[in-house]
């Protein structure tokens, strides 16, 4: 089965990839992170590397890509694993959770 969650930052969606990576031992080849639609994007708001940065730093930039939604995948084979990757999505901050 294949669980889908949408993040509001590309950060999120990361830190749920090494989540189910690291802790839970998923394939890494089994997770698929994608976009919200046609545009790139970092998600919807900015976050991690896409804020400012502290003083003194370079001019501030507004080229971050917030142009939807990330969207994470994850390939699981039992009910088991399917929990862990659900955890790890409300740990996260993931909305729109899909079982296909």
């Amino acid at each position: 089965m294949k669980l889908t969650a949408k993040f509001d930052t590309r950060r999120e969606a990361d830190m749920t990839v090494e989540r189910l990576v690291q802790q839970f031992e998923i394939n890494r080849a089994k997770v698929v992170v994608t976009v919200d639609g046609d545009d790139n994007t970092a998600g919807i708001a900015e976050d991690g590397s896409d804020n400012k940065a502290g003083e003194p730093s370079p001019e501030a930039r507004d080229d971050a890509e917030l142009n939807g939604k990330v969207v994470v995948t994850v390939e699981v084979a039992d009910d088991a694993t399917a929990s862990e990757v659900k955890e790890a999505f409300a740990e996260f901050d993931a909305s729109e959770q899909a079982i296909k």
